[in-house]
C-alpha cells in the first residue's frame, strides 16, 4: 500500500506526498483552484500558460529548455482541469528521482526551486506580464477552441453540456471572444488574484521523504501572496433535471454523421455519494466493451458506430452519447433510454455486473502505475474529500452489491438531450 501524507504548509496551501520507489521519476503539480466564473475562466487557462514561456531570470522558452536539460532532462508543463465547477490551473514537473543522479545532487530541490521562479516571477514588461507571450498564448488558444469542432463527438459533448447547464458555472467555457478580449493589463491584475486568493494543492509523487519534500516546496514558495478570502468555492450539484420534461436540442452541422448525447441527473445518490458504485454503475450501463450501450445499442442491433457512457461525479451528471446515422436517431434514441430502464429493473446478468466491478478495479490499480497516475488519483480523491487509501477504494469497488447499481439507476434521470445532424437533413426538416 502507497504511503501518502497530507499538510497544510503555508497559509491555504496543503501539500500531499505520497511515497513510493516504484519508478525511476518523480511527479509534482501545483493546482491553484478557483470557482468557475465567465470573467476568470479563460484568463486562468492562459496564465499558466504565459507563465511557462519564459521568467525574470529565463526569459525564453530556449533558456528553460537549456535549464531543464542541466537538470537531466526534466520536464515542466501547464496544467489546468475542470472539476465540477472549479477549476485547478498551474505547472506539472517531471524528473529523475534523487537516488538516480550523482551523490549531492538535490534535483527535487532545484526543480521545486524552478516552478517557484516561474510561478511567481515570470517574465515582465513595465511591470505587466510580457506581452509577447500573452499574444502568442491568446493565438493558441483560440486556434484550439476553434479546432474544437472538428472533433464532432467532444463537440457534441460540449454543447449538451453547455445546454443543459446553461444557469450553472458547468456549463461556462472558455470562449474565443473571451480570450480576444484579453489584454497584457488585465491578465497581469487577473494572474495577482489567482496567485493571491486560490487554494493551492500540490502533490508529489516519489522517492523523497514529506519533510524534504515540504521544505523544498515551502522555499520555493515562500513569496507566494496570501490573501484573506471567505468560504471555499464549491460546486453546485442539482439533484433534479431543471424541467420536468426531458429537453431537447438539434443543431445542423456539415457533418456525415450524427451525434446523440444525453445528459442525465444523478438524482438522490449524489446526498451521499458512493464513487465506487457509481462506477460499477457506469461501467455496466456504458463504460466498456461490455457494457449494455455497447453490446446492444452498437453490437447487437447495430444502431450506432459507437455508444458509451461516462459519470461526472464532481457535478452529478452522467453523459451518454453515440455515433449514428441520421436516419437511426429515433431507434438508438429509444434503445439507450431502455438499457437504463432495464437496469432499473434489475435485468443486469451476473456475468455483466462481475466483469463491470473487475474493469473497474483494474482500472483504479492501474493507476497507480505511474507517478501520474497517483497523483491523478490522489487529486481526485481529494477534492471529493475521500479520506482512505486508493487501494480502499479499489476494495469498496469489489465489494459493491447489484441492489447498489440497480438503486444508482433509479436515481438517474434524464435531463436534456442533444442531436447534431447534418445539414441536408436540418433542411428537410
Amino acid at each position: 500500500m502507497l504511503k501518502a501524507e497530507r499538510r497544510e504548509i503555508l497559509p491555504r496551501v496543503n501539500l500531499t506526498c505520497v511515497h513510493t520507489d516504484k519508478f525511476k521519476t518523480s511527479f509534482i503539480t501545483l493546482n491553484l483552484i478557483n470557482g468557475i466564473s465567465r470573467e476568470s475562466i479563460a484568463s486562468y487557462q492562459l496564465i499558466s500558460r504565459v507563465l511557462r514561456r519564459g521568467t525574470a531570470k529565463l526569459p525564453d522558452m530556449e533558456a528553460i529548455a537549456g535549464a531543464l536539460d542541466e537538470l537531466y532532462g526534466a520536464d515542466i508543463n501547464p496544467n489546468t482541469r475542470k472539476i465540477g465547477e472549479l477549476l485547478g490551473s498551474g505547472l506539472t514537473a517531471s524528473f529523475l528521482s534523487d537516488d538516480l543522479v550523482p551523490k549531492g545532487e538535490n534535483l527535487l530541490e532545484h526543480v521545486a526551486a524552478l516552478l517557484g521562479e516561474m510561478l511567481l516571477n515570470p517574465r515582465t514588461e513595465n511591470g505587466l506580464l510580457y506581452a509577447e507571450y500573452v499574444e502568442s498564448e491568446k493565438r493558441n488558444a483560440i486556434d484550439e477552441i476553434r479546432a474544437t469542432i472538428n472533433e464532432k463527438r467532444s463537440y457534441a459533448i460540449r454543447q449538451l453540456t453547455r445546454k443543459m447547464c446553461a444557469d450553472e458555472k458547468f456549463g461556462i467555457f472558455s470562449e474565443e471572444e473571451d480570450i480576444q478580449a484579453i489584454t497584457t493589463e488585465s491578465l497581469t491584475a487577473q494572474y495577482k488574484k489567482w496567485l493571491a486568493e486560490s487554494r493551492v494543492e500540490i502533490l508529489y509523487a516519489g522517492t523523497a521523504e514529506f519533510d524534504t519534500v515540504a521544505a523544498a516546496l515551502g522555499a520555493a514558495l515562500a513569496e507566494l501572496p496570501r490573501a484573506q478570502v471567505g468560504a471555499e468555492p464549491t460546486t453546485d450539484i442539482r439533484l433534479v433535471p431543471v424541467t420536468e420534461e426531458p429537453r431537447f436540442f438539434t443543431e445542423s452541422l456539415d457533418v456525415l454523421q450524427g451525434q446523440l448525447v444525453f445528459g442525465f441527473r444523478l438524482g438522490e445518490t449524489m446526498k451521499n455519494p458512493d464513487y465506487a458504485a457509481l462506477s460499477v454503475f457506469n461501467t455496466v450501463y456504458g463504460g466498456g466493451v461490455t457494457s449494455k450501450l455497447f453490446l446492444n445499442v452498437r453490437e447487437k442491433l447495430s444502431l450506432a458506430y459507437y455508444a458509451s457512457s461516462g459519470v461526472i461525479d464532481y457535478k452529478g451528471i452522467m453523459i451518454a452519447f453515440a455515433g449514428v446515422e441520421f436516419t437511426k436517431r429515433e431507434l438508438a434514441e429509444s434503445e439507450i433510454l431502455a438499457q437504463l430502464e432495464a437496469m432499473r429493473r434489475g435485468e443486469i446478468e451476473e456475468w455483466e455486473f462481475q466483469f463491470a466491478k473487475r474493469a473497474v478495479v483494474s482500472g483504479m490499480v492501474a493507476n497507480l502505475d505511474s507517478p501520474g497516475g497517483i497523483e491523478g488519483t490522489y487529486f481526485d480523491m481529494i477534492m471529493k474529500g475521500l479520506d482512505c487509501a486508493p487501494e480502499e477504494l479499489a476494495q469498496r469497488a469489489e465489494a459493491v452489491t447489484l441492489q447498489q447499481v440497480v438503486d444508482i439507476a433509479n436515481s438517474v434521470k434524464l435531463d436534456s438531450v442533444y442531436f447534431l445532424q447534418g445539414t441536408e437533413v436540418g433542411n428537410e426538416q
